[in-house]
């Protein structure tokens, strides 16, 4: 690639500050003031915060934004594969060109200054949706709320907060109270906020935010119902009932995130061509994700191979629930994990659906787990635990034995990016 690429780009800024994570706001106001204050001219915002569900409710509500022919930017993370995952310009990948321009705009307004990574990316992902038209920006918040970059949004059109569990306590604080006061600091005052299906803890931080901004709440089980009857999604409002197709993202607690898409949906008023089109045309890779093409796919032509990035406990239950729905199969797992994550909560609910596992280290990521560590966590789990060298290594083995096995990729977002690219 050119030495003018982006990633050449986004390497040079991995070293303005010796962090990766570094919670503030400061630096993102600075940067953004010295841009011209994009945020300012963004279409309509709706900020989605939350543990996990972001990422889906964002596909949700984008294909249903879509589906009644409209468009709208979005901003994501982490990506998988490239960096051009983040950012959606009116429906569109960034291109090339454009990525690699706004990135080399912030990178010289900034200067020597200190600012992370996800900051100066997020000013980027700012600066190119101002200057594209659209009807609506979806922005994912990154980490927690409150201090997250994206923060900066003052009168959004909608916030909303998925469901809260336990994970990146380190800078969120080590109760659920705490983890939802700082996902609640997306609320803001006089701004509606859907709310997912949430812990009584966690609620209760949630409606007290929203209670002192004077922010409505359309929330869960008493503004909005949702649930599965019948192989049917069936959602419910003041509005009436409606009765659709099962969200095409699977796993039950799709359903959940899809309700919350729906809602948001209605409340800007946006249609039944919106509504249909969120629950059947979503498309959010490896979240539940089955991989039938590709290299991976071809070395293990009479397995079921899936693919799942989730990595907190609340990840693996959900992911344990879904496994339980599917036909019975021999099913073994590959999982690579960070070494920031509560292993032995994610892996114990997928002991009970699972007959191995087999452990690998996460390629060219510093805070992996060494394979060693998350099989010896595996085994007391409950699992029967082995390592491997690589994916392709852990599927040669698992499918020698059982040819037609289900095999299920998981524990981590890196480690799906990494086998996305491989697969090709």
């Amino acid at each position: 690639m050119s030495p003018t690429s982006s990633d050449v780009i986004l390497e040079r800024m991995m070293s303005l500050h010796p962090k990766i994570i570094d919670l503030t706001l400061d630096r993102v106001w600075r940067l953004l003031d010295r841009l011209g204050n994009p945020q300012e001219a963004l279409p309509p915002v709706i900020h989605i915060a939350g543990t996990n569900g972001k990422g889906s409710t964002l596909a949700m509500i984008r294909a249903g934004v879509e589906g009644a022919g409209q468009r709208a930017h979005a901003y994501t993370s982490p990506h998988l594969a490239r960096f051009h995952e983040r950012i959606r310009l009116a429906g569109d990948l960034i291109s090339e060109p454009d990525l690699s321009a706004v990135l080399d705009e912030c990178y010289a307004a900034n200067g020597d200054a200190p600012i992370t990574y996800f900051e100066i990316t997020t000013c980027a992902a700012l600066l190119a949706m101002s200057r594209v038209k659209a009807d609506f920006t979806l922005l994912e918040v990154g980490l927690g709320g409150r201090l997250d970059a994206t923060n900066v949004i003052a009168k959004p059109a909608l916030t909303i907060i998925t469901p809260v569990s336990m994970d990146h306590e380190q800078f969120l604080g080590d109760t659920l109270a705490a983890i939802a006061g700082e996902k609640a600091g997306i609320i803001k005052r006089s701004v509606p906020c859907v709310v997912s299906p949430q812990a009584d803890d966690a609620m209760d931080v949630i409606e007290a935010r929203a209670r002192s901004l004077g922010a409505p709440l359309l929330a869960y089980g008493q503004h909005w119902h949702v649930s599965e009857e019948r192989g049917r999604l069936i959602y419910q409002d003041e509005n009436g009932l409606r009765d659709l197709p099962l969200p095409n993202l699977p796993g039950a607690h799709q359903v959940k995130n899809a309700g919350a898409a729906i809602a948001a949906l209605r409340h800007l008023n946006m249609g039944d061509a919106a509504i249909e089109a969120a629950v059947t045309s979503a498309h959010w890779p490896a979240r539940m994700q089955r991989l039938t093409q590709g290299a991976l796919a071809q070395a293990a032509p009479e397995a079921e191979l899936w693919l799942d990035g989730g990595h907190n406990p609340a990840a693996g239950q959900a992911l344990a629930n879904h496994i339980a729905t599917l036909p019975q199969r021999p099913t073994h797992l590959i999982c690579g994990m960070l070494n920031t994550k509560d292993i032995s909560g994610y892996l114990t609910p997928l002991a009970a659906v699972a007959d191995s596992l087999t452990a690998v280290s996460i390629p060219g990521e510093a805070n992996t787990l060494p394979a060693a560590d998350t099989a010896a966590a595996a085994t007391s789990a409950g699992f029967a635990a082995t390592t491997a060298d690589s994916v392709e290594d852990a599927l040669h083995r698992i499918t020698a034995q059982t040819p037609s096995a289900r095999i299920l990729i998981c524990g981590s977002l890196y480690l799906a990016g990494h086998v996305l690219r491989k697969n090709g």
